[in-house]
């Protein structure tokens, strides 16, 4: 696995990095990366609860939102992001805030080590692709603009034209389920197997127009018969669930008592991963006849309860706020607990190249 970096940019070449397109389809592609909108930001940052002069890791840096407004509190911010252009784009926002912003080129599970054993104060996770890789149809995270079959955040590793052309038809089948919780997987993994011996996949609209081919589309469905395939695969070429797990345990360690973990998904599969670690992470288990001392000691407690949604508002304002769902707790002063990867419920896939297998299995 590639280790984090910390990367100056020169202007210009920044400069170009933060055009993109966060508009309808035909619109412009050069729009500035501050158009895009941090969901749930208020409740982010009444959850998180930055102060002057303490140290927040935003883990998931993408155009900024987070850090900027932990920034105006007078705050410290290290910024993680796997994606090299966030990194290139965020580099106007390193010089604005002279010092106070450290910006690094990672995976957010990788933050024990870019920290280096300073404890901050909190961390901030807003989990998922960011609009700008979907808007940009050259990443080929969505086919509402034709692109080649990538996906890839970081831009290394294998890409999802790469599963689809080379995985056998039983692990499609078993990741468009499991990921893209996809009833036609069966069927769908079976075409991809077919038609891949006369020519690959390659581009986005190919693979969207080939499942719709074959599944057909009622015209009251509210999403495209391709929607949960794509799902499945930019979820699986970048190991998002176990990213999130294996970032979960490390703000565990890292954290100092006090320090609060807040984190935001988008749908259910997300959400179960962060539901079950703070549920665990409560602690006890014990029962309530035995001593005090035969429980087991939390290491977070709730920040707030259960998870808390976007506003009507916001939800009418900003779409990708509808299925965001936020979880936040409190760091204990007890040691973490165990890295029992068990406790998620990961399926049992494919490992990817460079991905520890035991992280990405359940027992």
């Amino acid at each position: 696995m590639t280790g984090p970096k910390e990367i100056m940019v020169p202007e210009a070449q920044a400069d170009k990095l933060t055009q993109h397109a966060d508009t309808p389809a035909g619109a412009s592609e050069h729009e500035d990366y501050s158009r895009h909108i941090p969901v749930m930001l208020e409740e982010v940052v009444s959850a998180l609860q930055p102060e002057a002069g303490k140290l927040y890791v935003d883990g998931t840096f993408g155009a900024g939102g987070y850090t900027k407004r932990i920034l105006k509190t007078g705050a410290e911010v290290l910024a993680i992001d796997r994606d090299p252009n966030a990194i290139a784009a965020g580099q106007a926002v390193v010089a604005e805030y002279q010092g106070r912003l450290r910006l690094v080129q990672a995976r957010f599970s990788q933050m024990e080590d870019v920290l280096s054993d300073v404890q901050p104060d909190g961390v901030v996770l807003d989990i998922g692709v960011s609009s700008m890789q979907i808007d940009e149809a050259d990443r080929g995270f969505s086919f509402q603009k034709d692109g080649p079959l990538d996906m890839r955040m970081s831009s290394q590793g294998l890409s999802a034209a790469d599963v689809v052309n080379q995985y056998k038809m039983g692990d499609l089948a078993r990741i468009f389920n499991f990921l893209g919780e996809e009833r036609h997987a069966g069927r769908i993994a079976r075409m991809i197997e077919k038609r891949r011996e006369s020519e690959p996949f390659s581009r986005t609209r190919d693979l969207a127009n080939a499942i719709e081919m074959l599944v057909g589309r009622h015209p009251k469905d509210r999403i495209h018969p391709a929607t949960r395939v794509f799902q499945a695969l930019r979820i699986y070429v970048n190991d998002e669930l176990g990213e999130l797990a294996r970032a979960l345990i490390a703000a565990e360690r890292s954290l100092k008592p006090g320090g609060r973990l807040v984190v935001v998904t988008f749908h259910s599969l997300e959400d179960r991963i962060v539901k079950r670690f703070f549920a665990d992470r409560a602690g006890g288990g014990g029962s309530r006849h035995l001593p005090e001392a035969h429980m087991r000691q939390g290491s977070f407690t709730p920040a707030v309860k259960g998870a808390v949604g976007a506003s009507e508002e916001e939800a009418e304002r900003n779409p990708r706020a509808r299925s965001a769902k936020l979880r936040a707790g409190i760091r204990t002063e007890y040691p973490p607990l165990k890295a029992d990867y068990s406790i998620f419920g990961l399926p049992t896939l494919p490992v990817l190249p460079e991905t520890d297998n035991a992280k990405r299995k359940s027992s």
